[in-house]
Protein backbone atom coordinates (compact mmCIF):
# COMPACT_ATOMS: atom_id res chain seq x y z
CA UNK A 1 0.00 0.00 0.00
CA UNK A 2 1.17 3.64 -0.88
CA UNK A 3 0.55 6.27 0.86
CA UNK A 4 1.18 10.15 -0.56
CA UNK A 5 -0.32 13.94 -0.28
CA UNK A 6 -3.14 15.17 -2.34
CA UNK A 7 -2.44 17.03 -5.37
CA UNK A 8 -4.97 19.08 -6.62
CA UNK A 9 -5.41 16.78 -10.15
CA UNK A 10 -6.50 14.22 -6.99
CA UNK A 11 -10.10 16.09 -6.41
CA UNK A 12 -12.20 13.90 -8.97
CA UNK A 13 -10.50 11.05 -7.11
CA UNK A 14 -10.84 11.96 -3.73
CA UNK A 15 -14.93 13.00 -4.77
CA UNK A 16 -14.83 9.43 -5.85
CA UNK A 17 -13.74 7.80 -2.43
CA UNK A 18 -15.88 9.89 -0.09
CA UNK A 19 -18.84 9.21 -2.76
CA UNK A 20 -18.65 5.61 -2.60
CA UNK A 21 -19.03 5.88 1.11
CA UNK A 22 -22.67 8.20 0.66
CA UNK A 23 -23.57 6.00 -2.08
CA UNK A 24 -23.68 3.11 0.37
CA UNK A 25 -24.91 4.53 3.39
CA UNK A 26 -27.72 6.99 1.65
CA UNK A 27 -28.43 4.51 -1.19
CA UNK A 28 -27.86 6.60 -4.40
CA UNK A 29 -25.46 7.91 -6.41
CA UNK A 30 -23.28 10.59 -4.51
CA UNK A 31 -23.55 14.41 -5.85
CA UNK A 32 -19.99 15.06 -4.75
CA UNK A 33 -17.63 16.61 -7.00
CA UNK A 34 -14.13 18.80 -7.98
CA UNK A 35 -15.97 22.02 -6.35
CA UNK A 36 -17.44 20.50 -2.93
CA UNK A 37 -13.15 18.72 -2.63
CA UNK A 38 -12.10 22.31 -3.49
CA UNK A 39 -14.35 24.33 -1.11
CA UNK A 40 -13.24 21.53 1.75
CA UNK A 41 -9.30 21.83 0.81
CA UNK A 42 -9.39 25.53 -0.39
CA UNK A 43 -6.76 26.66 2.09
CA UNK A 44 -4.88 23.60 3.60
CA UNK A 45 -1.15 22.82 3.07
CA UNK A 46 -1.25 19.57 0.68
CA UNK A 47 2.41 17.77 1.49
CA UNK A 48 1.67 17.92 4.82
CA UNK A 49 -1.73 17.64 5.68
CA UNK A 50 -3.52 15.13 3.14
CA UNK A 51 -2.93 11.36 2.94
CA UNK A 52 -4.26 9.53 0.38
CA UNK A 53 -3.83 5.54 0.59
CA UNK A 54 -3.53 3.42 -2.95
CA UNK A 55 -3.50 -0.12 -3.64
CA UNK A 56 -2.85 -1.43 -6.98
CA UNK A 57 -3.15 2.02 -7.95
CA UNK A 58 -6.80 2.36 -6.76
CA UNK A 59 -7.62 5.17 -4.01
CA UNK A 60 -8.79 3.02 -1.19
CA UNK A 61 -8.58 5.76 2.14
CA UNK A 62 -7.89 8.96 2.54
CA UNK A 63 -7.86 12.22 5.17
CA UNK A 64 -7.22 15.11 5.52
CA UNK A 65 -6.96 17.77 8.60
CA UNK A 66 -5.76 21.57 9.36
CA UNK A 67 -5.59 23.27 12.47
CA UNK A 68 -7.07 26.96 13.31
CA UNK A 69 -5.61 28.20 16.41
CA UNK A 70 -6.21 25.63 18.64
CA UNK A 71 -9.09 23.69 16.64
CA UNK A 72 -8.46 21.13 13.90
CA UNK A 73 -11.20 19.99 11.44
CA UNK A 74 -10.61 16.93 9.57
CA UNK A 75 -12.16 14.28 7.77
CA UNK A 76 -11.60 10.48 6.42
CA UNK A 77 -12.82 7.80 3.83
CA UNK A 78 -12.43 4.71 3.66
CA UNK A 79 -13.93 2.99 0.35
CA UNK A 80 -16.62 0.17 1.02
CA UNK A 81 -14.96 -2.35 -0.37
CA UNK A 82 -11.99 -2.37 1.68
CA UNK A 83 -13.70 -1.95 5.20
CA UNK A 84 -12.80 -4.17 7.78
CA UNK A 85 -9.17 -3.92 7.00
CA UNK A 86 -8.60 -1.14 9.77
CA UNK A 87 -8.03 1.65 7.66
CA UNK A 88 -10.34 3.97 9.28
CA UNK A 89 -8.62 3.35 12.44
CA UNK A 90 -5.11 4.05 10.76
CA UNK A 91 -6.90 7.51 9.24
CA UNK A 92 -7.94 8.57 12.30
CA UNK A 93 -4.52 7.85 13.85
CA UNK A 94 -2.94 9.55 11.41
CA UNK A 95 -5.29 12.78 11.82
CA UNK A 96 -5.27 12.96 15.35
CA UNK A 97 -1.06 13.14 15.57
CA UNK A 98 -0.99 15.80 12.32
CA UNK A 99 -3.34 18.27 14.50
CA UNK A 100 -0.76 17.15 17.79
CA UNK A 101 1.80 18.89 16.19
CA UNK A 102 -0.25 21.45 15.35
CA UNK A 103 -1.14 22.20 18.98
CA UNK A 104 -4.53 21.52 18.13
CA UNK A 105 -6.17 21.07 22.06
CA UNK A 106 -9.68 19.52 19.94
CA UNK A 107 -9.97 17.93 16.46
CA UNK A 108 -13.56 17.71 15.12
CA UNK A 109 -14.04 15.24 12.20
CA UNK A 110 -17.66 14.51 10.15
CA UNK A 111 -19.37 11.79 9.34
CA UNK A 112 -22.78 10.88 7.50
CA UNK A 113 -25.64 10.33 9.20
CA UNK A 114 -26.53 6.76 9.23
CA UNK A 115 -22.88 5.74 9.08
CA UNK A 116 -22.49 3.40 11.62
CA UNK A 117 -19.09 1.75 11.68
CA UNK A 118 -18.03 5.55 11.80
CA UNK A 119 -19.95 6.02 14.41
CA UNK A 120 -18.46 3.27 16.63
CA UNK A 121 -15.45 3.71 15.48
CA UNK A 122 -15.21 7.65 16.45
CA UNK A 123 -16.83 6.58 20.13
CA UNK A 124 -14.83 3.73 20.55
CA UNK A 125 -11.85 6.62 20.05
CA UNK A 126 -13.63 8.93 22.68
CA UNK A 127 -15.08 11.13 19.91
CA UNK A 128 -18.20 12.73 21.57
CA UNK A 129 -21.25 14.12 18.71
CA UNK A 130 -20.96 17.84 18.95
CA UNK A 131 -23.40 19.16 15.77
CA UNK A 132 -25.09 18.09 12.84
CA UNK A 133 -25.36 19.76 9.80
CA UNK A 134 -28.09 19.40 6.59
CA UNK A 135 -27.55 19.78 3.22
CA UNK A 136 -31.53 21.41 2.07
CA UNK A 137 -32.24 21.29 -1.58
CA UNK A 138 -34.82 22.21 -3.73
CA UNK A 139 -36.17 21.26 -6.97
CA UNK A 140 -37.24 24.41 -9.66
CA UNK A 141 -40.11 22.98 -11.21
CA UNK A 142 -41.54 26.36 -11.51
CA UNK A 143 -40.43 30.13 -11.68
CA UNK A 144 -39.94 31.14 -8.06
CA UNK A 145 -41.42 34.20 -6.79
CA UNK A 146 -40.23 37.58 -7.85
CA UNK A 147 -38.27 38.93 -4.18
CA UNK A 148 -39.61 41.86 -2.61
CA UNK A 149 -36.42 43.51 -2.36
CA UNK A 150 -34.45 45.11 -5.40
CA UNK A 151 -31.03 42.65 -5.66
CA UNK A 152 -28.16 43.53 -7.18
CA UNK A 153 -25.33 41.94 -8.46
CA UNK A 154 -21.59 42.15 -7.07
CA UNK A 155 -19.60 44.76 -8.68
CA UNK A 156 -15.80 45.64 -8.30
CA UNK A 157 -15.44 47.92 -4.73
CA UNK A 158 -17.78 45.88 -3.14
CA UNK A 159 -15.33 43.59 -1.78
CA UNK A 160 -14.84 45.13 1.81
CA UNK A 161 -18.26 45.83 2.00
CA UNK A 162 -19.53 42.22 1.52
CA UNK A 163 -17.04 40.47 3.18
CA UNK A 164 -17.75 42.90 6.41
CA UNK A 165 -21.52 41.72 5.93
CA UNK A 166 -20.52 38.03 6.04
CA UNK A 167 -18.26 38.43 8.62
CA UNK A 168 -21.10 40.21 10.96
CA UNK A 169 -23.45 37.68 9.71
CA UNK A 170 -21.36 34.57 10.93
CA UNK A 171 -19.78 35.90 14.07
CA UNK A 172 -21.98 34.34 16.39
CA UNK A 173 -21.90 30.77 14.18
CA UNK A 174 -20.59 27.48 16.20
CA UNK A 175 -16.75 27.87 15.71
CA UNK A 176 -17.07 30.70 13.12
CA UNK A 177 -13.49 31.87 12.71
CA UNK A 178 -12.70 35.48 11.61
CA UNK A 179 -10.76 36.01 8.06
CA UNK A 180 -9.30 39.10 6.89
CA UNK A 181 -10.30 40.87 3.97
CA UNK A 182 -7.05 40.01 2.11
CA UNK A 183 -7.06 36.09 3.66
CA UNK A 184 -11.03 35.99 2.34
CA UNK A 185 -10.57 37.74 -0.73
CA UNK A 186 -7.76 35.36 -2.05
CA UNK A 187 -8.92 32.02 -0.94
CA UNK A 188 -12.47 33.17 -2.68
CA UNK A 189 -10.38 33.70 -6.29
CA UNK A 190 -8.62 30.20 -5.77
CA UNK A 191 -12.42 28.56 -6.32
CA UNK A 192 -12.85 26.23 -8.97
CA UNK A 193 -16.35 28.06 -10.01
CA UNK A 194 -15.45 31.60 -8.90
CA UNK A 195 -17.91 33.77 -10.52
CA UNK A 196 -19.11 37.16 -8.99
CA UNK A 197 -21.90 37.26 -11.51
CA UNK A 198 -23.68 35.07 -9.25
CA UNK A 199 -23.16 36.68 -6.23
CA UNK A 200 -25.68 39.26 -5.15
CA UNK A 201 -26.48 41.95 -2.31
CA UNK A 202 -29.17 44.14 -1.13
CA UNK A 203 -27.90 47.70 -0.33
CA UNK A 204 -29.87 50.40 2.65
CA UNK A 205 -28.40 53.45 1.12
CA UNK A 206 -24.94 53.04 0.74
CA UNK A 207 -24.44 50.41 3.29
CA UNK A 208 -24.54 46.19 1.73
CA UNK A 209 -27.32 44.92 4.30
CA UNK A 210 -27.20 40.79 3.22
CA UNK A 211 -25.23 39.15 0.68
CA UNK A 212 -25.75 35.89 -1.23
CA UNK A 213 -22.78 33.86 -2.53
CA UNK A 214 -23.75 31.03 -4.86
CA UNK A 215 -21.99 29.25 -7.07
CA UNK A 216 -22.86 26.33 -10.22
CA UNK A 217 -21.61 22.84 -9.71
CA UNK A 218 -22.16 19.93 -11.81
CA UNK A 219 -25.69 18.89 -9.76
CA UNK A 220 -27.06 22.35 -9.80
CA UNK A 221 -26.63 25.34 -8.20
CA UNK A 222 -25.30 26.12 -4.74
CA UNK A 223 -25.40 28.78 -1.88
CA UNK A 224 -22.63 28.86 -0.56
CA UNK A 225 -23.11 31.54 2.16
CA UNK A 226 -25.70 33.90 2.56
CA UNK A 227 -25.66 36.50 5.16
CA UNK A 228 -27.97 39.46 6.79
CA UNK A 229 -26.69 42.24 8.95
CA UNK A 230 -27.87 42.46 12.56
CA UNK A 231 -29.96 45.69 12.33
CA UNK A 232 -31.50 44.80 9.03
CA UNK A 233 -33.09 41.08 9.69
CA UNK A 234 -36.79 40.56 10.05
CA UNK A 235 -37.37 42.57 6.38
CA UNK A 236 -37.12 39.40 4.21
CA UNK A 237 -33.78 40.41 2.69
CA UNK A 238 -32.52 36.66 3.02
CA UNK A 239 -35.87 35.80 1.15
CA UNK A 240 -35.72 37.89 -1.26
CA UNK A 241 -31.62 36.76 -1.89
CA UNK A 242 -32.55 33.39 -1.86
CA UNK A 243 -35.64 33.99 -4.48
CA UNK A 244 -33.74 35.65 -6.57
CA UNK A 245 -30.69 33.22 -6.72
CA UNK A 246 -33.37 30.27 -7.33
CA UNK A 247 -34.63 32.49 -10.73
CA UNK A 248 -30.91 33.16 -12.24
CA UNK A 249 -30.18 29.41 -11.30
CA UNK A 250 -33.32 28.29 -12.81
CA UNK A 251 -32.68 31.09 -16.01
CA UNK A 252 -28.86 29.54 -16.56
CA UNK A 253 -30.67 25.76 -16.85
CA UNK A 254 -30.36 24.35 -13.40
CA UNK A 255 -33.25 22.41 -11.71
CA UNK A 256 -31.85 22.04 -8.70
CA UNK A 257 -30.34 24.30 -5.84
CA UNK A 258 -28.99 23.06 -2.30
CA UNK A 259 -26.84 24.70 0.73
CA UNK A 260 -25.11 23.70 4.07
CA UNK A 261 -26.83 24.84 7.24
CA UNK A 262 -26.16 24.04 10.81
CA UNK A 263 -29.36 22.01 12.23
CA UNK A 264 -28.88 24.20 15.12
CA UNK A 265 -29.06 27.16 13.64
CA UNK A 266 -29.83 29.99 16.45
CA UNK A 267 -31.03 32.60 13.58
CA UNK A 268 -34.19 30.69 11.81
CA UNK A 269 -32.38 29.75 8.83
CA UNK A 270 -33.72 26.58 8.73
CA UNK A 271 -37.24 27.71 8.94
CA UNK A 272 -36.26 30.68 6.23
CA UNK A 273 -34.99 27.74 3.85
CA UNK A 274 -37.96 25.30 4.63
CA UNK A 275 -40.49 28.55 4.21
CA UNK A 276 -39.32 29.20 0.51
CA UNK A 277 -39.40 25.72 -0.37
CA UNK A 278 -36.58 23.76 0.31
CA UNK A 279 -35.88 20.35 2.19
CA UNK A 280 -33.25 18.56 4.21
CA UNK A 281 -31.71 16.25 1.82
CA UNK A 282 -28.66 14.86 3.85
CA UNK A 283 -27.49 15.27 7.12
CA UNK A 284 -23.87 14.73 8.52
CA UNK A 285 -22.69 14.41 11.83
CA UNK A 286 -19.76 16.39 13.37
CA UNK A 287 -17.39 14.52 15.71
CA UNK A 288 -15.34 16.06 18.50
CA UNK A 289 -12.27 15.07 20.82
CA UNK A 290 -10.31 17.12 23.41
CA UNK A 291 -6.86 16.07 22.71
CA UNK A 292 -4.48 18.02 25.55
Amino acid sequence: MNVRPATRNDFAAIADLFGSVEEVVFGRPTRLNVASIDGWLQTISFETNTWLFEEDGILIAGGFVQSFDRRANGAGAVRPSHWGRGLGTQVVETLEARAREESADRIHSWTVAGDDAADRLFAARGYHEARRFWEMAISLDGEPPEPSAAVETFQEGDEAGYHATLEEAFADHWEHRPESLEEWWARQGRRVNFDTSLWFLIRDGDEIAAVCRNEERPDGGYVGALGVRLAYRGRGYGRALLQHSFREFRRRGHTRVSLGVDASNATGATQLYESVGMHVDEETVVWRKMLA
